[in-house]
């Protein structure tokens, strides 16, 4: 299996390398890396290009209203990342996942959300600096970033990806919001990728989700991993899960994405209870977190601080969550 401690001190070894400004060939191997290139290029041409799409607009406040008895100052939401966060391939604003996120947010807090979603199909994580500048106006309380799988198909090194999400979820700190990571998911699972190509897609988008939780963390962030989120339920119902393009989900796939973020995000606000975590160094539990959707990784203090030298201490919390009524 691939995920041992070999694969925790792979993740480390990329989040080093993009803290430092290198490569990120220290974890793969140029040969290694050469492949997934090559491998990389031949999943965009049976993925497609998404660039120029977009999800149905879904900004606009959820919950309770202004109007209603006592239902205090909306809670300010930002979206970003990549097709997942706009909810390409859907019409109904309604079941993209960041309206759903706000309206289960909503229910917990019983306060209003003012969502602004700033995802861009396509988007890779270079491209959240500019996504950033824009939702940091609205003064954000809670971020929720879904990125990753562009990265890999697009062929950027992993270390040069983990480098502007760090990057990212630190500017957002730094304004005052609390961040969400949704993790690169398994590529793997993608039916139009045929053997061996789903392999490689599969190593390289669990080994990228290992490197982003450790750097996330690191930068005062949460990550839910989402490297099995596309994995048995999505195998098993196809048609159900994933939308026409047999790429992006469907309605229910981007429902399942949707509930497993949503109690981090609930306790990333202090409305969620904690329970009781598994601690250890963050590379580790980033490389069991992988195995596991939904399951979340945030830093811990150590010694006293908050944050740490590389391999500082983390929490793992398996949350268990399911669908919210939004009535």
């Amino acid at each position: 299996m691939f995920w041992t401690s070999g694969a925790a001190r792979a993740a480390r070894r990329i989040a080093t390398a993009a803290a430092l400004g290198g490569g990120g060939l220290t974890a793969l191997g140029a040969l290694t890396y050469g492949l997934l290139i090559a491998e990389a290029m031949v999943a965009r041409k049976i993925v497609g290009r998404p660039h120029g799409e977009t999800g149905p607009a879904s900004d606009g406040v959820y919950g309770p209203l202004p109007g209603d008895a006592a239902p205090g100052e909306p809670i300010s939401m930002v979206m970003l990342g990549d097709s997942t966060a706009v909810g390409l391939g859907l019409t109904d604003p309604a079941d993209t996942p960041a309206v759903n996120i706000a309206l289960g947010l909503a229910t917990v807090a019983e306060r209003p959300v003012r969502l602004h979603v700033y995802g861009e199909s396509g988007a890779e994580s270079v491209h959240l600096d500019g996504q950033i500048d824009r939702a940091i106006e609205e003064g954000p309380d809670i971020a929720v970033v879904f990125i990753g799988a562009n990265d890999v198909t697009s062929a950027t090194s992993p270390a040069r990806a983990v480098r502007h999400l760090q990057a990212a979820v630190r500017r957002l700190r730094e304004a005052g919001a609390e961040v969400v990571v949704g993790t690169c998911p398994d590529l793997g699972t993608i039916r139009p990728i045929a053997q061996p190509l789903r392999w490689v897609t599969r190593r390289w988008s669990r080994l990228l989700a290992a490197a982003q939780t450790v750097a996330v963390i690191e930068a005062g962030g949460r990550t839910v991993a989402f490297a099995d989120l596309l994995g048995p339920e999505f195998e098993a119902n196809p048609a159900e899960m994933f939308g026409p393009d047999r790429y992006h989900p469907s309605a229910q796939g981007y429902l399942q994405s949707a509930y497993a973020v949503l109690p981090s995000v609930c306790a990333a606000l202090g409305l969620w209870p904690e329970s009781e975590p598994l601690r250890g160094k963050g590379s580790q539990l980033a490389a069991m977190a992988v195995e596991e959707p939904g399951t979340e990784v945030t830093a811990t203090r150590g010694a006293g601080e908050a944050v740490g030298p590389p391999g500082r201490r983390a929490a793992l919390l398996r949350r268990r969550s399911g669908p919210l009524s939004n009535g």
